[in-house]
């Protein structure tokens, strides 16, 4: 991975985690917080959209599967919070 693909990444990952935090009404966790959650939302994405057969390219389509991901886990997180 160049440099280039490295900071679109973190990019994806901070709108990503960003556009999540909004939708699920979760309080502002930062700038870290947000590119940590995107990033991981995009993996998790990733691995959701394969499962189900979706296509997702280009920006639009990384965005999404990320956002669906980030979602995800906070999702996942906010349960285990309240075991």
């Amino acid at each position: 991975m160049d440099i280039n693909n490295l900071l679109w990444f973190i990019i994806i990952g901070f709108v990503a985690g960003w556009i999540a935090t909004r939708l699920m009404r979760k309080s502002s966790i930062g700038l870290v917080g947000n590119i940590v959650v995107g990033v991981l939302g995009a993996v998790i994405g990733g691995y959701i959209f394969d499962f189900l057969r979706i296509s997702a390219s280009g920006l639009i389509g990384s965005l999404a599967t990320a956002v669906v991901g980030a979602i995800v886990l906070l999702y996942l997180i906010s349960l285990a919070k309240k075991i």
